[in-house]
């Protein structure tokens, strides 16, 4: 049903529980899984760090490659539970990054979590999760926290 899922993460709790959400669609039919990263175009976290553009591609290249590196774990679990992984990390804002990556990769579904880290209590979805599902054209499997 769903051989190709689009898994995004920004590493958060509820992340987490999608992940472990799509490790067990293997048994489904599921054989493949695209990871997908998305640093925040002008990020507050990012920004934050540089005081002229030659430190701010440092702290690009650092942000991704710490992300490079959460994200290994995530593909090496994948991998041993059989599925063909694919990893992308990608610099924009997330809805329009994750909405383009999945007519890009051509995706079954999309597992997400209802919350990411800017995780506002008050509210029923989270802004990211909410606009994915608004705007998708393939089903949706959303992961509460």
């Amino acid at each position: 049903m769903f051989e190709k899922i689009l898994l995004p993460t920004d590493f958060s709790d509820v992340a987490e529980k999608a992940l472990n959400f799509v490790k067990q669609l293997k048994d489904a039919g599921t054989q493949e899984v695209v990871i997908l990263h998305v640093i925040k175009k002008n990020s507050p976290e990012v920004i934050a760090q540089y005081s002229s553009i030659r430190d701010f591609e440092e702290v690009e290249k650092e942000v991704e490659g710490d992300a490079r590196k959460r994200i290994s774990r995530i593909e090496k679990e994948l991998k041993e539970c059989g599925f063909n992984v694919q990893v992308r990390i990608e610099t924009g804002f997330p809805f329009s990054e994750i909405l383009r990556v999945e007519t890009e990769e051509n995706v079954s579904a999309i597992v997400i979590g209802s919350h990411g880290l800017s995780n506002i209590k008050e509210m029923l979805l989270g802004s990211v999760s909410e606009s994915v599902i608004r705007k998708s054209k393939n089903p949706i499997i959303v992961v509460k926290r």
